[in-house]
């Protein structure tokens, strides 16, 4: 699976507060959290994020409060990927869950600005810059995780595998 996007860049340390402010707690569409999502770290995302942009991030993106709603905000405002030089485990979890992919590249997040244009290579793990020329190597997400972001979430996952399931029966 390849996606192609441009890149919003941010540092260490975005919590999930930064991704979605806990004020809009009480929205649990996707498309809702969506026009607040980075709100209180960048003005400029929500009226210019496209879909299928990537965000590139530092170390630790994702901490804080264990919500899903952060990844939510990320798919539901078009965001196809996000890449960082590390993630909190539970956001890396919740992104899975909601079919959100996410690869941990430091190499990638080093050299790479706001803007570039990235292609990423889910199945190879392979992140390639525009810019640069330059592609880069990480880890290949796991067959099993690769269906379930095909599959857009852990739910959509699950649900076609009974359906799978009970068909042959």
């Amino acid at each position: 699976m390849k996606l192609t996007g441009n890149v919003w860049k941010y540092g260490d340390n975005v919590d999930t507060d930064a991704i979605i402010p806990a004020r809009y707690l009480n929205m649990s569409l996707p498309e809702e959290l969506a026009e607040h999502c980075m709100e209180d770290i960048d003005l400029s995302f929500v009226g210019s994020v496209q879909k299928g942009d990537i965000i590139v991030g530092g170390d630790n993106f994702g901490c804080g409060s264990s919500r899903e709603h952060a990844p939510l905000a990320l798919k539901g405002a078009g965001v196809s990927c996000v890449i960082a030089k590390g993630f909190a485990r539970i956001f890396y979890r919740n992104a899975i869950n909601i079919g959100l992919p996410i690869l941990e590249c430091a190499e990638a997040v080093t050299e790479t600005e706001k803007g570039d244009e990235l292609t990423v290579d889910l199945t190879a793990g392979s992140i390639t810059n525009a810019r640069t020329g330059k592609t880069y190597r990480t880890s290949p997400l796991p067959g099993f995780v690769m269906r379930i972001v095909e599959a857009g979430g852990l739910v959509d996952y699950t649900r076609e595998r009974l359906q799978s399931h009970a068909a042959r029966r």
